[in-house]
């Protein structure tokens, strides 16, 4: 009895199992592009021109400065007969340099007022504007026109509003005082020009930094019963430390390098001294004592390197946060 016949099945083949390497070559190859000979030339000249005009305006200046001071070179002959005084520059210029005191006293002075008269109304006026009150842009174009023009345009156009004879403020008061003149106004003349310019940057920044606060902070700010007052001093001032700290900076150092308005008015002299101008009319004027201006320079240099020393320290801070 013969068995019936079985459907044939073939015999299944075990397929190796793909290796590792199988699937280099499935995907699709990242093509990176290669910078060509033009491309390398333009990255190095963006690279190039800028640090060369720091170096060559900024870097080699303070340097050449810096060892100046240490010298009594003239400006006259070559710098091959240059003698090293040492530190005699620095000595006369703590001791035996009577404009050096008032200069001082006025350049803090300026700092002072330019914290407790520019800062805080540039603070108001950019919440005021913040509000986005009826007429807001006409008052921000108004109050930041200012900020664009240098201060020997400013000094100018004050001389026209503080002139003894012709002088706007002098004829609505019915008085002939010599606000450039007198060294009793002057000063105060200068700092409230200053401060009109200095009012419209400052309210720029603190606008900046306003835009950028998060408005579910004071929405919890009033939830939990604060004013607007208390929640700006707060919550949004804290909020904007770096703006704070930009600022201060901005605000010492144009204290410092105070000097356009007041060489208009007249050339720091009778009641207007301040560093800046000592500087200028030691390196330029008729003394043309290069070695003692620079160490008047190598001075302002170091007070500015310290405030801009704590500011990069604070922002790398912040970065590491």
């Amino acid at each position: 009895m013969s068995s019936p016949d079985l459907p044939l099945v073939a015999p299944q083949t075990a397929h190796p199992a793909p290796s590792a390497g199988s699937h280099k070559g499935s995907g699709k190859k990242q093509r990176v592009r290669r910078l060509t000979g033009r491309d390398r030339v333009a990255v190095i000249l963006m690279v190039a021109v800028p640090t060369l005009v720091v170096v060559g305006l900024i870097w080699l200046p303070a340097i050449a400065s810096v060892l100046l001071s240490f010298t009594n070179w003239n400006g006259v002959g070559s710098l091959a007969d240059v003698k090293v005084v040492g530190v005699e520059n620095y000595t006369n210029v703590f001791t035996n340099y009577p404009p050096f005191k008032p200069a001082v006293e006025h350049n803090l002075l300026w700092l002072v007022v330019m914290f407790v008269v520019a800062t805080p109304l540039g603070i108001l006026f950019a919440v005021l504007i913040d509000k986005e009150l009826k007429g807001s842009r006409f008052y921000q174009t108004a109050l930041y026109l200012p900020v664009v023009l240098s201060l020997a345009l400013v000094g100018f156009i004050w001389q026209l509003m503080y002139s003894r004879d012709q002088g706007l403020i002098n004829a609505v008061l019915g008085t002939q005082i010599d606000f450039y003149g007198d060294p009793k106004w002057n000063i105060w003349a200068a700092l409230f020009a200053t401060c009109w310019k200095q009012v419209g940057y400052v309210m720029l920044l603190y606008l900046a930094g306003l835009k950028g606060v998060d408005g579910s902070l004071k929405e919890a700010a009033q939830m939990d019963g604060a004013n607007q007052v208390q929640t700006f001093f707060r919550i949004v001032f804290p909020v904007m430390r770096p703006i704070n700290i930009i600022v201060l900076v901005i605000t010492v150092i144009e204290s410092l390098r105070a000097f356009d308005l007041v060489w208009v008015i007249n050339q720091g002299r009778n009641g207007l001294e301040l560093i800046a101008t000592l500087v200028t009319a030691n390196i330029v004027g008729e003394a043309s004592r290069i070695g003692f201006g620079s160490a008047l320079a190598t001075i302002m240099l170091v007070i500015s390197l310290v405030f801009i020393s704590i500011y990069l320290w604070v922002v790398m801070r912040e970065d590491e946060r």
